[in-house]
């Protein structure tokens, strides 16, 4: 088992390691041992795993519930996010109580906002069920639910009280959604880390998965102890994701995070390519790996839509949009740049 400290406005620890869904009640009595635990969880992930966490946790003395939501990217709205807040009242939870977000990255996000904003705040655990949870989503605080307008755009920051990623859980991934997860992990290696980039690129992830959603996580700690609230150095961490979230919301959420992440890193690195900013080699090297990995490096949607879908991202500010530009493997500069001109960066 690693664990990873992360100091932030709130200290934590993130647990990484096989077997650790059978030790979860008693890593929560570290940091938890009189509260009450309301497991939010989809569908899909109650049927494999919802049962046992919750046997486990009455095992472990704790008063459990389970609130069960439908799984998609199209929950991840206002209305489930007031679905859990009256279920959380109706069930006598106070300010002592906790949730734990057992899931991919839209259970966190919801189940991180319900908790950030419920009575002001009560105790919130991560229990990440899918690779780019794991890597990113659990980590780091971000906290949303999505509008009609775009993704992401009510919430919050929130850290959790823990992190508990079971490597064993990941087993029963889609290879579409374990594709995803390597879009982040690869996102990680372009900006930060041309070592980290060289191992996944020569042996897979699934070899060395532990050490590798370490690694990612330890580069998350560096983003989020330096800039936790988003102005400034963590943008990086949005790699892909200017033009990835405008691709998830053209499709109606048909289209998986990570698989239009991995889109937006390829146009945006082609972009930087054709502007004079990233060596041929490292665009010829990202379009290898992301191939390797499964995934896409380009888009049906023109131009013109994408621009304007990303144009409303909250990454605007004003008249001007912040996009995140790579140099070569391993190093990056971010772009402030006139929402008109945004479409020049479509490559």
């Amino acid at each position: 088992m690693i664990k990873i400290n992360i100091n932030a406005s709130r200290n934590y620890d993130v647990y990484i390691g096989s077997g650790l869904i059978n030790e979860t009640g008693a890593l929560i009595r570290q940091i938890a041992p009189d509260s009450k635990i309301l497991v939010i969880t989809d569908d899909t992930v109650y049927s494999l795993y919802g049962e046992r966490v919750i046997s486990v946790l009455k095992d472990s003395g704790y008063q459990t519930d389970c609130f069960v939501f439908p799984h998609g990217e199209q929950s991840k709205n206002l209305e489930t996010y007031g679905r859990i807040l009256e279920y959380m009242s109706r069930a006598g939870m106070d300010r002592k109580d906790c949730v734990l977000a057992l899931g991919g990255g839209v259970t966190g996000d919801l189940t991180g906002f319900a908790a950030a904003t419920y009575q002001r705040g009560i105790g919130f655990i991560q229990m990440p069920t899918t690779l780019l949870a794991a890597v990113d989503s659990s980590v780091g605080g971000k906290t949303a639910v999505d509008l009609k307008t775009g993704k992401n755009q009510v919430g919050c920051f929130y850290q959790p009280m823990m992190v508990i990623c079971d490597t064993d859980l990941l087993a029963t991934l889609p290879s579409e959604q374990y594709a995803c997860g390597c879009a982040e992990i690869i996102k990680y290696a372009v900006i930060k880390d041309e070592q980290l980039f060289n191992r996944i690129f020569e042996t897979p992830v699934s070899d060395q998965l532990e050490n590798v959603i370490a690694d990612c996580v330890s580069i998350k700690r560096e983003y989020v102890l330096e800039d936790e609230f988003d102005r400034g150095a963590r943008m990086a961490l949005n790699f892909g994701h200017t033009f990835g979230h405008a691709i998830e919301a053209l499709s109606g959420y048909n289209i998986l995070h990570g698989q239009a992440v991995a889109a937006g890193m390829a146009i945006i690195t082609r972009s930087a390519y054709n502007k004079n900013i990233c060596d041929k080699t490292s665009l010829d090297r990202l379009m290898e790996i992301l191939e390797k990995y499964g995934l896409p490096a380009v888009t049906d949607f023109s131009p013109e839509k994408l621009a304007e879908v990303a144009i409303s991202d909250k990454k605007a500010s004003g008249d001007a949009i912040t996009i995140v530009v790579p140099e070569t493997i391993g190093r990056y500069r971010l772009e402030k740049i006139k929402k008109a001109d945004l479409i020049s960066w479509i490559g």
